[in-house]
């Protein structure tokens, strides 16, 4: 071990030996990328397959705290990147992490992210092949922001896209909603708040390619996070030109979460999610698709939400529990800061 420092310095980020020591201890030694390159060099039979297509995609977390009940920075970073190819009916297969990192931030606490990452890359079945490492001086960050890319294969015959969605379709979500928008506001601490919400934070991966097997017919597919349940409704409405409406009744949310939001006037439906999707399949596909949802961890809290409407176009509504109907409107400003 030639990694002796206790925390980050600017040292680390110089090019020499002590950024060296830094990546080979904390990072490449739990990643295991192929290689010591600038780059990963990438094979695979799928890409070879007749109508596959390669899909892509790249995020930034700056999660505030980077640890959290349920999961921390780099649980999300792999999850979020996993998520967001999956949902496009992708199966993920290669991941890059880059990091910033803090003067002083403490290297014990860089182990732990870099594990968590690692695990979670391990349950979706992807490999993190390459990154990236800068330190940054005190007070230029929080602690540590990690970005991952990852690139994915969508097989022959699978098109999921907003614009494919119907009037009659079914609106499901594979669990409950706003766990961790509630667990990030619990944990920064600024309400004195205390409560037993977790972070939802998991890998959809094998949940979709489950979905994907059981309804071969799915329109469209989003993760519900930033903007939560509404915002993606409110996404999947717009491109499609079609109205969608939510049942208030059969919304999947927890009394601890409804509680806390009642009592800081915070509308549930925006709550942040981060092991949550979207799906929009045809009516006759439905429950198959939520009985191949409910088979798995990731989708046992599984149900039908809503459905899509013949106009007006782009346009949500909520039946709510009196018999009324109230507009769903896209977020406008930010609710809740720093939740991924």
């Amino acid at each position: 071990m030639a990694l002796r420092d206790a925390r980050v310095t600017l040292a680390h980020g110089g090019g020499g030996k002590a950024m060296r020591d830094l990546i080979e201890e904390v990072f490449t030694s739990v990643f295991q990328p192929p290689g010591m390159e600038d780059q990963a060099r990438l094979m695979s039979q799928a890409l070879c397959a007749p109508g596959a297509r390669l899909a892509f995609t790249t995020d930034s977390f700056v999660v505030d705290p980077v640890e959290f009940p349920g999961g921390d920075i780099g649980k999300i970073a792999v999850c979020g990147t996993v998520n967001d190819l999956a949902v496009g009916g992708a199966r993920p297969l290669w991941l890059s992490a880059a990091f910033i990192v803090e003067e002083g931030c403490e290297v014990d606490l860089l182990r732990r992210i870099v594990a968590s990452m690692q695990r979670e890359a391990e349950k979706a079945g992807v490999r993190i092949v390459t990154g990236d490492t800068k330190v940054v001086g005190r007070g230029s960050a929080d602690k540590v922001f990690v970005t991952t890319s990852g690139v994915g294969v969508i097989p022959a015959g699978r098109d999921l896209a907003a614009e494919r969605v119907r009037p009659g379709d079914a609106v499901l979500v594979n669990g409950v909603l706003g766990d961790h928008g509630a667990a990030i506001l619990a944990a920064r601490g600024d309400m004195a708040l205390s409560t037993d919400i977790v972070s939802d934070c998991q890998g959809l991966g094998h949940l979709m390619e489950a979905v994907l097997a059981a309804a071969p017919n799915a329109r469209a597919c989003r993760d519900a996070t930033r903007g939560g349940l509404a915002s993606a409704l409110n996404e999947i409405a717009g491109v499609a030109g079609v109205g969608v409406e939510i049942d208030e009744d059969a919304l999947p949310l927890r009394d601890e979460v409804k509680g806390m939001c009642e009592i800081l006037g915070l509308d549930p439906l925006y709550l942040a999610n981060e092991g949550t999707l979207v799906l929009f399949v045809p009516a006759d596909e439905a429950e198959a698709a939520l009985a191949a949802m409910r088979a798995l961890p990731e989708g046992r809290g599984a149900v039908q939400v809503g459905r899509a409407l013949d106009g007006p176009p782009g346009r949500v509504t909520m039946r709510t529990l009196f018999g009324g109907s109230r507009i769903v409107d896209m977020l406008v400003g930010e609710q809740l800061p720093r939740i991924c």
